[in-house]
């Protein structure tokens, strides 16, 4: 039957474009987002919070309150940015094919063919490129050979931690390891050498981190069975999964308290206050999710985390200027 000459015929909307014919800027926005760029709220606070307690420690010299150049916090803040980028892209590249049967993250721009391995490629040359320049630029500007000596196994080991969840289920560990560099990585940059503050700090770190991973985890707990993903949930079940993830935070707990006492008397009160939320959200966090109700485990780790990491960097730093 012919349609009337004055009705309107619907066409149906064009299909979306593939990967390869999409617009750069379209390219980027999809990247950003498959990275999650806004968790680098995770780290980024203990390295700003390392980078202002390196300039201010011991606290005899210099004077509280002294603020690092400001070419030091743009290149510290360049090291962040790149090295976490290209960690993630490796992890999607090397990920792609598990990505693609879990339920959980098919949608991720690789699997399902929104990017290409090509592009993923390309960012990551790029990306590395320019990490490698920000850490020679320590060297050429402040006489600090250290970050341009250390960049190159630091960069691997950032980019391993997809290995390891084939072979070991103290991936969660070494992923905390990853962004424990964050807070000792900064500090080296600032004074060319390590004390006893980023060390705890970086300990607290690592536990904190691998704590909410082992939740985060526990939704892929079926995928990761049928897949022989090694993780703590597939090997223990997650009920006891979320009793190691407790523990481990009980430890990280403790090695904050560690690092406000070692970096007495730039810490005090703030930093004390922010430690205290600290452990009161980690409380939370677990309330938050249980064995039979995986249900807001997005809220326990992103936002509660978030607000853990924004906390502690906030408040140490007020402690500095103090």
């Amino acid at each position: 039957m012919i349609a009337p000459a004055s009705a309107a015929v619907v066409r149906p909307d064009p299909p979306d474009p593939p990967g390869d014919a999409l617009p750069l800027s379209r390219k980027l926005a999809l990247f950003a987002g498959d990275i999650k760029v806004s968790h680098t709220v995770f780290a980024l606070p203990f390295a700003l919070l390392s980078t202002f307690l390196a300039a201010n420690y011991p606290a005899a010299t210099p004077a509280p309150g002294h603020v690092p150049a400001a070419g030091q916090l743009l290149l510290i803040l360049a090291c962040m940015v790149t090295a976490r980028t290209v960690a993630m892209a490796a992890n999607r590249l090397l990920d792609a094919r598990l990505d693609a049967v879990n339920p959980r993250t098919a949608r991720r721009a690789l699997p399902a063919g929104a990017l290409s391995p090509q592009f993923y490629l390309a960012v990551t040359v790029v990306c590395a490129a320019g990490f490698f320049a920000a850490c020679l630029g320590f060297w050429l500007l402040y006489a600090n050979p250290w970050p341009a000596l250390l960049g190159p196994p630091v960069l691997a080991f950032l980019s391993a931690y997809p290995f390891l969840k084939r072979f070991t289920r103290l991936c969660h560990y070494y992923l905390g390891a990853a962004l424990a560099l964050a807070p000792v990585c900064a500090w080296v940059a600032i004074r060319g050498a390590l004390d006893a503050p980023p060390l705890w700090m970086a300990g607290a770190v690592l536990c904190w981190t691998a704590g909410f991973d082992i939740v985060y985890a526990c939704q892929d707990y079926a995928s990761d069975v049928a897949t022989g993903v090694f993780s703590v949930p597939a090997k223990l079940g997650v009920a006891r999964a979320l009793w190691v993830a407790r523990l481990t935070h009980v430890a990280a707990a403790c090695l904050l308290v560690a690092v406000g006492l070692s970096a007495r008397p730039v810490l005090g009160s703030a930093y004390a206050a922010g430690v205290a939320l600290a452990v009161g959200l980690l409380f939370v966090e677990h309330a938050l999710v249980r064995a039979d109700d995986l249900s807001k485990v997005g809220l326990a780790f992103f936002t509660v985390n978030g607000v853990i990491s924004l906390a502690l960097g906030t408040l140490g730093i007020v402690d500095v200027f103090a």
